[in-house]
């Protein structure tokens, strides 16, 4: 499987949160080295795996979510 790896600032666009969010108060917390992001080459870089951080954001979504009878999500 080909995996997507985006920048720090690439991601911010996609999830519509600010870079220095994703930097300052979620990585290490919501977002973990070696699942959602690498650091290659030992640099100070970060690239993360799109298809991890999807993966996750829904199935955290899945835990405030009420499926709904036509098969949507209400999320309250």
């Amino acid at each position: 499987m080909s995996l997507t790896y985006m920048t720090t600032e690439e991601l911010a666009v996609a999830i519509k949160y600010d870079s220095r969010t994703i930097r300052n108060r979620m990585v290490d917390s919501v977002l973990i080295e070696g699942i959602h992001y690498i650091k290659p080459f030992g640099g100070r870089k970060f690239l993360f795996i799109w298809e991890h951080i999807e993966r996750d954001m829904h199935k955290s979504l899945g835990a405030f979510a009420i499926p709904m009878a036509n098969g949507d999500i209400c999320n309250g």
